[in-house]
């Protein structure tokens, strides 16, 4: 699915113990092997996941300012969130 005709979603399950699976077509392109450690941002609804520790705060940060300043909640975005 292409959202905004830029930014690509994917679903992924998570399975037991509570494992989740990367697209094959993902790993090469983000040089994740197995092991490597991801960040996962909780957005209060919404999850951003990512495979560099600085970029993925730093984004979630900048994607909160926007969504602040431009009074939208989560569920505007299309994500679950309670409104604000």
């Amino acid at each position: 699915m292409v959202i905004a005709g830029m930014t690509r979603t994917v679903t992924i399950r998570v399975r037991a113990p509570a494992k989740v699976t990367l697209p094959a077509r993902l790993r090469p392109k983000y040089g994740l092997d197995e092991g490597e450690r991801l960040t996962l941002v909780d957005l209060d609804g919404a999850m951003l996941l990512g495979p560099r520790l600085l970029a993925v705060p730093r984004l979630a940060a900048k994607l909160e300012r926007l969504r602040q300043r431009r009074k939208l909640s989560l569920r505007d975005l299309g994500g679950p969130g309670r409104d604000d």
